[in-house]
């Protein structure tokens, strides 16, 4: 039963990231009419927004687009910081969204910052801990109980991910309309490919979920 679970959010996941990637390369090629590349978009939410300490830089690679809060940084891809498309504006947008959580305190973000810590120290044992106490479930389980709440750790950061990412897209796309970056000829095209992106969180969280619940199952399952 598991197994027909886990296949399934794997195949939903694909389905997903290759509709993210084909409606990101369609959205790219309708150009904004005011002619605003992404960094132009990005500079100009945060200034409506009274933020001037954050940087906008463009980092390698495809939707790779995150905001630091560490640096105060939005970092666009390459395909996003040039380019003048509704598909470069709606992630601009988007990390800036971020930026404006981090400015205000929204209180899934810091919950989320908090977290990156303990979330990073448990991904580094994370694997070895799961292998080492499926292997001995019987005469130590003790040990898988340990990985299974380093596993726990991780599934919760996806779950608080989820309202950080919509929160980010629903300030972006108000902002984007009032703005007038976006009109009612393109605003749909900005909502669906930032929809699609709050799928792919959606998808990693239940990923998590149910490999947490297997793991817990093994554990339950073992002969004392």
């Amino acid at each position: 039963m598991y197994w027909i679970l886990f296949i399934g959010i794997a195949l939903i996941s694909y389905i997903v990231s290759s509709s993210l990637k084909s409606k990101f390369e369609k959205y790219s090629k309708i150009p904004l009419s005011n002619g605003m590349t992404g960094r132009d978009v990005a500079m100009k939410m945060l200034n409506d927004n009274g933020i001037y300490d954050v940087t906008v830089t463009s980092t390698p690679g495809m939707l790779t687009d995150h905001y630091n809060p560490v640096n105060k940084t939005v970092n666009l891809s390459e395909g996003v910081y040039g380019s003048n498309s509704v598909a470069a504006a709606a992630v601009a947008a988007h990390e800036c969204g971020h930026a404006v959580q981090h400015a205000r305190a929204y209180a899934p973000l810091k919950m989320r910052s908090a977290l990156v810590p303990v979330v990073q120290f448990s991904s580094s044992i994370m694997t070895w801990v799961l292998l080492g106490g499926i292997l001995m479930v019987n005469s130590f389980p003790q040990l898988l109980l340990f990985g299974i709440c380093l596993f726990a750790v991780t599934t919760l950061f996806s779950f608080i991910t989820l309202p950080v990412e919509i929160n980010a897209s629903q300030r972006a796309l108000a902002w984007l309309s009032s703005a007038g970056i976006t009109n009612s000829y393109n605003q749909s095209a900005a909502q669906d490919a930032l929809k699609s992106a709050a799928y792919t969180y959606v998808v990693a969280a239940l990923g998590s979920l149910a490999t947490l619940i297997y793991y817990i199952m093994i554990y339950l399952g073992r002969r004392d």
